[in-house]
């Protein structure tokens, strides 16, 4: 008889996990550990420092890391959490009358005691975790305060880059004119006095300029790219936390479009990260340069003024229909994206079923929508530039025409000329890429409209929530008149049911297709909820539950069965907290997974590919029992787990599951009845209603009675 091992301290809390809890408790955030789990981003377990971060933020706290010296702590910092040596941690909680500190020490309990500062300074790794509360009304009133927006939070956290970079370009542009003075001086006062000490002076003194100049754009480069590599890690962390995290009914359009808008997170970033940044920064000193003119050459500076103006005006009225073609090219991508990736999932299907020549046609039909659009796009914006590169061109011979006038005349002399030519060329030089700056201010809108969209779309983790913390569960499920719809239906799927499952019972769902079994598993694992009613555990309400506390409870295997790229250690290991290796070698021996894997030369390290593929369809059924095993859950939820299987190795798991699962709460949904083994009790879902609760028995009464009723209806 296979056994599985039962719960140890494998899945105990590291010092970090306890100390955030604690820190959250105390400041009336309180965190389920289920959040601890969904924040961790390490492969080899555990909480990162950014991943405190990010759960502290979840938790509705605000929560900044840093160098600080323990004489330092005050009162007015605690709780902060303090990292020691050999990655311990503690709470400082302030200090006693006679220089005591108080502190919670995970390793010492749930109190909090009293140690020697010197004893602590010895240990203190120097840096700490200072925590504070959000605002308490925009947490409670479920709002996303602007401090905390995906993306401008994410802008602000990088402001003084920001900021430097904008200072950068104002040095830069200032030290721009050094070159047009050096000419002008040059001519008009070197030249005519033959001055050669004085030209050596000026070239020294510009050449500097031209140094500093060459410096403060290699620094204004590595401050985007700074600030822009800290908000794609942040921005990029938390656009895939909400994908992970987001509603199944908020879920809209195909898995195509779905990529196809996380994707455009590119051309955010790379918005934010590149020259047309830059672009947009030198726009306002535009005026720096005409009123440099002005100075140099008087009347000229009227040449540039009206120039700048028609160069802005021509891009600005060009704009409506920039942001409309964006759209429409976004929207055809997406139509792209979705028949691309429908293809490549898809692929051994269309081949057997002859259906290339429809998606082919899919295919071309979206390729020649978002090509003209793009050639629209691109008509527009090459108008725009061609416009821009005339204006200055004309600008800089009207500089000259209008110069030869006022030269004969003695109000401007030969170096005001020439260096009023040169600040013209310069101060329209930000204007040859504003169309394409707009253009791509275009792109980053619409992309930062549809990932807004996305962002702003229900989650199982809203911000700022409270869960009731459940990490164990006796197993009793109980459904109290259910009605639900899936989204975009008008009918029920399930219409008022009812039914209590006790600790430790063994229940098989039947019904006909369509009848909505299926749903109930959903339902049970929270991936979607009642319209009406309410599914309970332990006699909580499942919406109450931390998600990850209640799908690390129920162990599910569904119907569509989905492995990871990867091993297939990884994928049993999948979801579970810190397993260990005789977790996973009992889990696979019940699963049937060691009938095949032991046959193997890499074991469980055997490399799979995506969705499994090269496995057969038993073989992948057997991983996916095997991971719904390993944490031993107090509630299985299986729908049809041996579809796929031979009849021996079907019996053969039905027998090692039957021995391994006594005190297991199990649901089975099937239509075979070789599984009915495993169960003593029977619910037949009919139409969305329980027409038929209790022992195996009943299943044979219920059959004489549909035969009675088909036999009136024809008759």
């Amino acid at each position: 008889m296979t056994e599985l091992p039962p719960k140890m301290r494998a899945n105990a809390l590291s010092p970090l996990e306890a100390c955030l809890l604690h820190v959250a408790a105390q400041l009336n955030r309180p965190m389920t550990v289920a959040a601890l789990y969904a924040s961790q981003s390490s492969t080899t377990g555990g909480l990162t420092v950014g991943d405190t971060l990010e759960a502290a933020h979840k938790a509705g706290l605000q929560a900044g890391y840093g160098k600080h010296k323990l004489q330092n702590f005050d009162v007015n910092l605690a709780p902060a959490l303090l990292l020691l040596e050999n990655d311990k941690a503690v709470v400082y909680h302030g200090q006693t009358r006679d220089g005591q500190l108080l502190i919670f020490d995970p390793d010492l309990g749930d109190g909090i005691g009293e140690v020697a500062k010197d004893k602590l300074r010895q240990v203190y790794s120097g840096y700490a975790i200072l925590f504070r509360r959000s605002h308490q009304e925009e947490v409670s009133a479920g709002q996303t305060p602007i401090s905390e927006h995906w993306f401008w939070s994410a802008m602000a956290a990088n402001r003084w880059s920001y900021i430097q970079v904008i200072l950068a370009a104002a040095l830069a542009n200032l030290l721009g004119l050094s070159t047009s003075i050096f000419i002008m001086v040059v001519y008009d006062r070197v030249l005519p006095n033959e001055a050669t000490e004085s030209l050596i002076a000026l070239t020294a003194g510009v050449s500097i300029a031209l140094g500093f100049d060459f410096i403060l754009k290699l620094l204004r480069a590595g401050f985007i790219d700074r600030a822009g590599q800290k908000a794609d890690m942040l921005m990029g962390r938390r656009v895939f936390d909400q994908v992970l995290n987001i509603r199944m009914k908020a879920r809209t359009g195909s898995t195509g479009a779905m990529a196809s808008t996380i994707r455009e997170f590119e051309t955010l970033r790379e918005f934010f990260t590149s020259a047309t940044l830059v672009a947009l920064v030198d726009l306002p000193f535009i005026a720096l340069f005409v009123f440099a003119i002005h100075l140099v050459g008087g009347p000229l500076a009227l040449v540039p003024a009206l120039a700048v103006p028609i160069v802005l005006l021509a891009g600005v009225a060009v704009q409506p229909v920039l942001s409309r073609l964006a759209e429409q090219s976004f929207a055809d991508g997406q139509s792209k994206q979705s028949v691309l990736v429908e293809t490549v999932s898809g692929l051994e299907t269309i081949k057997t079923t002859a259906a290339a020549k429809q998606m082919r046609s899919r295919w071309e039909a979206a390729i020649e929508r978002q090509s003209s659009h793009g050639a629209r796009s691109r008509a527009i914006t090459q108008f725009a530039l061609n416009l821009t590169g005339f204006t200055q061109q004309a600008a800089q011979v009207l500089i000259v025409f209008y110069g030869v006038f006022l030269l004969s005349d003695g109000q401007a002399s030969m170096g005001a000329l020439i260096a009023s030519v040169m600040l013209t060329g310069r101060a329209l030089a930000p204007l040859g890429q504003l169309a394409q700056t707009l253009a791509r201010v275009n792109q980053a809108r619409s992309a930062f409209r549809n990932l807004n969209a996305l962002m702003q779309a229900e989650s199982e983790r809203p911000l700022g929530h409270s869960w009731i913390s459940r990490r164990e569960f006796a197993g009793r499920i109980s459904f109290n008149d259910v009605r639900f719809a899936y989204p975009d239906q008008t009918e029920d799927t399930l219409a008022g049911v009812s039914f209590t499952i006790e600790p430790g019972e063994k229940v098989a769902i039947l019904g006909p297709i369509g009848s909505g079994k299926s749903t109930i598993t959903r339902l049970l694992l929270g991936l979607y909820q009642p319209r009406s009613g309410s599914v309970t555990m332990d006699g909580v309400d499942i919406r109450q539950i931390d998600p990850g506390d209640l799908r690390r409870n129920v162990g599910s295997v569904l119907q569509d069965i989905w492995l990871f790229s990867g091993t297939v250690r990884e994928n049993i290991f999948s979801g579970a907290a810190r397993p260990r290796d005789q977790d996973l070698i009992a889990a696979g021996k019940v699963a049937g997974v060691e009938d095949f894997i032991a046959q193997t030369p890499n074991g469980y390290d055997l490399k799979l590919a995506e969705r499994g593929e090269g496995l057969s369809g038993g073989q992948r059924q057997a991983i996916a029992l095997a991971r719904a095993l390993i944490g031993r859950p107090p509630v299985l939820l299986l729908d049809e787990p041996t579809s796929a299987m031979d009849v021996k190795t079907e019996s053969e798991v039905i027998h090692r599951l039957k021995q391994s699962t006594q005190n297991t709460t199990m649901v089975i949904v099937t239509h075979r009845t070789s599984l009915l083994e495993l169960v003593d009790r029977i619910i037949v879902i009919e139409n969305g209603r329980v027409v038929a609760d209790g022992p195996k028995s009943i299943l044979a009464q219920h059959k004489r009675k549909s035969r009675r009723h088909l036999n009136v209806a024809a008759s």
